[in-house]
């Protein structure tokens, strides 16, 4: 069965083809329509849509490992344990969905920049999934699924203005960023694993560039870049699309 089976038992999608621009244009339609979809008039309901987006996250998080482990790959950290960039989601969900006070910001400040970055970077380069699974494989929807969730979370975060993110807002960010690189690089030490893509080259990726200048600062110069690139390539983009009249903003109500 094409949609469960082992990589290399059926031809892999691959990435920058047709099969590719297929899945980008599915996902963005996604977007668009769940954006469009999505009724917000308080703060109640913004908060809604985070719960119901983190829960069904980590059920196919949770699905996607059980698969992974049923195909006898369970073995490898760098496909079961949940240390990536774009993993944050995960955790973010939950601390803005259910936290207060500075866990909800922590988490809210990441829903805001993290995921519209993240999810842009692995639809445009799906390193995870299309090398490896069809197109219409379990693991390659469900990269694109996740991604585009990141993406539309996002965008509905900003739209309505669930947080007004500030520069200030970067503190935040960085805690979210080292909060998820200590425990990767720790068991990336232990196994030999590249959880963040903090301690060995990603050939084919840019990561690649870093890798080969940087030598022994390599790791914290990927640290660095995860903790400040995104953040102000996501402030900049909405702060330029507020200005040029392109992002209308909802203001939504406590209550």
């Amino acid at each position: 069965m094409m949609f469960l089976a082992k990589p290399g038992v059926y031809e892999a999608c691959g990435m920058f083809n047709i099969r590719h621009l297929i899945l980008i244009l599915l996902t963005c339609l996604g977007i668009f329509i769940g954006v469009k979809k999505t009724k917000v008039n308080k703060k109640e309901d913004m908060k809604k849509v985070i719960r119901v987006v983190t829960v069904l996250v980590w059920v196919l998080e949770v699905l996607k490992i059980v698969h992974i482990f049923s195909i006898g790959e369970g073995g490898n950290p760098n496909r079961v344990v949940p240390l990536y960039y774009c993993s944050l989601l995960l955790y973010a969900g939950v601390m803005s969905s259910v936290g207060k006070g500075l866990v909800e910001k922590l988490g809210n400040v990441f829903l805001a920049t993290g995921t519209i970055f993240g999810g842009i970077a692995f639809i445009l380069f799906p390193t995870t999934s299309l090398p490896e699974f069809p197109m219409w494989h379990f693991r390659s929807l469900h990269s694109f699924f996740f991604h585009g969730t990141m993406i539309y979370i996002g965008i509905m975060v900003n739209k309505y203005k669930y947080i007004d993110l500030k520069v200030s807002d970067l503190k935040y960010y960085v805690v979210m960023i080292i909060a998820i690189c200590i425990p990767a690089y720790i068991v990336n030490s232990i196994y030999g694993s590249n959880l963040m893509f903090i301690s060995q080259d990603f050939p084919g990726m840019p990561v690649s560039i870093i890798y080969n200048s940087m030598g022994k600062l390599f790791t914290p110069t990927m640290i660095l870049l995860q903790a400040i690139l995104p953040f102000f390539t996501i402030y900049g983009i909405l702060q330029l699309l507020k200005r040029c009249g392109i992002m209308r903003q909802y203001k939504v109500e406590n209550s």
